[in-house]
């Protein structure tokens, strides 16, 4: 069984065993105890400290095997991007020219610089150890901070970005880096892709802001310009089934796409549902299974199971499942079905 939770300062060893596997492109947890530890303080301090609306606040969450406490996946939120530090993004703006004379018709894209001061929230950190990677795990890591949000709904702005991670290699080489990046920046792309945790300010003293038209680019550099990593795939096509769409920004040093969604119209929230624990089973038969959260704001723990609702309005739910969130009779719970229903 897994549980997802917020993330502890002793979960630094596990976080970093996990990271190990990760390879390149996984821009905001890189394997540096310093800025990971920093970042775990920085979430403890979020769910501890919280104004109402979003002031930014960082949740990073674990996903743990609830009987080894090995820790096999991380995500986090982030409540509103921007403010001291922006955003930078490419806006794609295709334009279509044609000339009768010679009969051509032809597309460009250009490729304006892009950034973000004011919101809104971002989806973010979401890996998962390759030998725990399968579409339930995948799906449960993804859709756990949907629960959380809407268990905290005022904490966080209207909209949600989430920026998908880009086609790079296993050695850190990216073809758009190598035509675009390293000409402004003059370092590799590790490096870049690694000082942009610490401060993105360089990307706007350096990057020109004149428009970068696609079509001239390499082709293996135009060809990766809005596409995702081949692991990101599986978590690109769950949040499109929760309702994201490409929003028309790429990521600045490798393209993937930007993905946005209305916070209220995501699905495993506008469907999500609260109710009071009445039963808890020995053994229970599971049809449908549900992501399940608690609703306690400083406790937040969710896990996936059967969730069966009595005649009299409240829920049965297993004794693994009270147990895995800490809860009994009596206390509530947030609970939405696992796949959208077709």
């Amino acid at each position: 069984m897994f549980i997802i939770r917020p993330i502890k300062q002793n979960d630094l060893d596990g976080l970093m065993e996990l990271l190990a596997e990760s390879g390149h492109g996984l821009t905001s947890l890189p394997k540096d105890p310093e800025v990971l530890q920093k970042r775990i303080r920085i979430s403890e301090r979020s769910f501890l400290h919280r104004e109402d609306g979003a002031g930014g606040e960082d949740y990073l969450f674990v996903m743990e095997e609830i009987f080894t406490g090995k820790i096999v996946g991380v995500c986090a939120i982030i409540s509103k991007i921007g403010g001291f530090h922006p955003y930078y993004f490419y806006r794609l703006e295709k334009t279509k020219y044609s000339s009768k004379i010679v009969n051509v018709q032809t597309e460009i894209t250009n490729m304006h610089f892009h950034f973000v001061h004011n919101g809104p929230a971002e989806i973010c950190s979401l890996y998962l150890h390759p030998k725990y990677r399968n579409s339930q795990n995948g799906r449960f890591l993804s859709l756990s901070r949907f629960l959380f949000i809407a268990e905290n709904r005022k904490y966080f702005e209207d909209q949600v970005i989430a920026e998908m991670r880009g086609m790079v290699n296993d050695s850190g080489h990216s073809p758009f880096w190598d035509a675009v990046g390293k000409n402004f920046f003059q370092i590799d792309f590790p490096t870049a892709d690694y000082l942009s945790v610490k401060n993105k300010k360089f990307i706007e003293e350096l990057m020109p802001k004149t428009p970068i038209i696609a079509n001239l680019l390499p082709e293996d550099a135009q060809f990766v310009i809005g596409k995702v990593h081949p692991n990101t795939e599986p978590a690109k096509h769950i949040l499109e089934q929760e309702g994201f769409k490409f929003s028309g920004l790429v990521g600045m040093f490798e393209p993937g796409p930007v993905l946005i969604a209305d916070i209220d119209n995501i699905r495993a929230i506008r469907e999500s549902v609260v109710g009071v624990i009445e039963e808890i089973a020995d053994k229970q038969e599971v049809t449908d299974i549900k992501v399940i959260s608690s609703t306690d704001e400083d406790n937040f723990r969710s896990c996936l199971g059967g969730v069966e609702i009595l005649p009299s309005g409240g829920l049965k739910i297993s004794d693994v499942t009270a147990a895995g969130l800490k809860l009994r009779k009596g206390d509530k719970i947030r609970f939405v079905s696992f796949k959208p229903k077709k």
